[in-house]
């Protein structure tokens, strides 16, 4: 995570990447006068998520996938579907991270050197940024390793931004933890208690707690940052939920933040329906898509045993397995594998059949998931309530997905995006009971 400290910036570059000697263009306010009706314009809020490409912690952490997505997409989501910014940015000094950030819809600003250093702060970064964006008024700091801010969090900070007048709001979070002051070593000292009386330790629930920041946000005007500061003015806190309040900084990190965030993670602004049909394509998806063909021309295929155990788990969960490609693939050949499902080869028109499997069973679109790997497979997977593609699915694939399994096709994706399907539905079963 960026430091967030006070700071200033000695160069900057340009949005394309190359750098301007001498001071940093001057910041000025971006005009509000309405065009010629005196109508005053809203302040220009803009979310602005750093993530800088040598994260020394875990190398390119901040596009690791985490729950099957990377883990910048997670705060993106959440940033986009708020619908309070009037732009979304991703500063960063590295091409992956920014091919990651435009997939999910974000626009790049491309950090000089200067402010991509291990030695270079948040203010730095942010300062580089607005020298190069004068319509905005106000920045939402967003921490990359936030994965379970929700857009509610973000719809009341801008609330109290814009409506109520303050200068600047950040997140914190209410631990109960009681505080004792640190003795050097060799110093031959007793420790004290800092926030408790010993004597009389409270009970949790007779105890409020205190306030921490949690670092998942910083919003701040203008003209607080101009000045050097983060915090500030008429400031405030927005006390987030426990939780939500997820922080990744080191691989131990890691699975704890996957577990908190399959279960109170944001997955979008539709709702999660259970799952009655799971669709996969075989070439790729069952099978790692080769083909042997043996001396009397017949077709051969092989697959892995933990993704026919993943269909097997799915249909005693109530889940319809159904199998399609696009391939003239031989049934004899898949009827061997005593899958025992229904499939449909050679269908020049993925979409239309699932549509119609769906009809059949009477289901809506968001309780249909599939898994597809390959270009033909991109509207299946845009359409329906649920998508993964393995970790060896093409490009296009991949980005109209909403998980990418780490295993490959033919080697376990089957049976990963069955435990992501029943995570999640344990998940929706957790939402009806509340």
């Amino acid at each position: 995570m960026d430091s967030v400290e006070k700071g200033a910036a000695t160069s900057v570059s340009n949005p394309r990447g190359r750098p301007s000697r001498g001071r940093p263009p001057k910041l000025q306010r971006n005009s509000r006068g309405g065009q010629g009706r005196g109508v005053e314009k809203p302040p220009h809020l803009a979310a602005l998520i750093l993530a800088r490409g040598g994260s020394k912690g875990i190398p390119l952490k901040n596009i690791k996938h985490l729950a099957g997505v990377p883990l910048i997409g997670w705060v993106l989501r959440a940033a986009l579907d708020s619908g309070v910014f009037q732009s979304v940015w991703v500063s960063t000094d590295h091409d992956e991270i920014e091919n990651v950030a435009k997939q999910f819809g974000a626009q790049v600003h491309r950090r000089s050197s200067e402010t991509s250093k291990d030695s270079s702060t948040s203010l730095d970064a942010i300062i580089e940024f607005l020298s190069y964006h004068n319509e905005v008024d106000i920045v939402g700091n967003i921490q990359a390793t936030s994965p379970c801010l929700h857009p509610s969090d973000l719809q009341k900070v801008a609330e109290m931004i814009r409506e109520e007048g303050y200068d600047s709001v950040f997140s914190v979070v209410r631990r109960h933890q009681f505080r004792w002051s640190e003795i050097q070593k060799g110093v031959r000292e007793v420790t004290e208690p800092l926030n408790l009386n010993p004597a009389k330790r409270p009970r949790r629930q007779d105890w409020d707690g205190e306030l921490y920041e949690n670092g998942s946000f910083y919003f701040a005007k203008r003209h607080l940052i101009e000045m050097g500061y983060l915090q500030g003015g008429k400031m405030a806190y927005y006390e987030m939920r426990a939780e939500h309040s997820v922080d990744i900084d080191v691989d131990i990190d890691w699975p704890i933040a996957e577990q908190r965030v399959l279960r109170y993670g944001y997955f979008g602004k539709e709702k999660l329906k259970e799952i009655k049909l799971m669709v996969c394509n075989i070439d790729g998806c069952l099978t790692n898509g080769h083909i042997y063909v043996s001396g009397d021309q017949k077709e051969i295929i092989s697959y892995d045993i933990k993704d026919a155990i993943g269909i097997s788990l799915l249909k005693k969960s109530g889940i319809e397995v159904r199998l399609i490609s696009e391939r003239a693939c031989s049934k004899q050949t898949l009827s061997s594998l005593k899958l025992d499902c229904k499939m449909e080869v050679n269908v020049p028109d993925k979409l239309a059949v699932v549509d119609e499997w769906r009809k059949e069973m009477g289901l809506c679109w968001n309780e249909v998931a599939y898994l597809g790997n390959e270009v033909s497979d991109e509207e299946c997977l845009k359409k329906v309530g649920l998508s993964g593609v393995p970790a060896d699915a093409c490009s296009t694939a991949q980005k109209a997905v909403g998980y990418i399994c780490k295993s490959n096709g033919g080697r376990g994706a089957l049976r990963e995006f069955a435990e992501h399907i029943f995570l999640l539905m344990e998940k929706v079963i957790n939402s009806c009971q509340k």
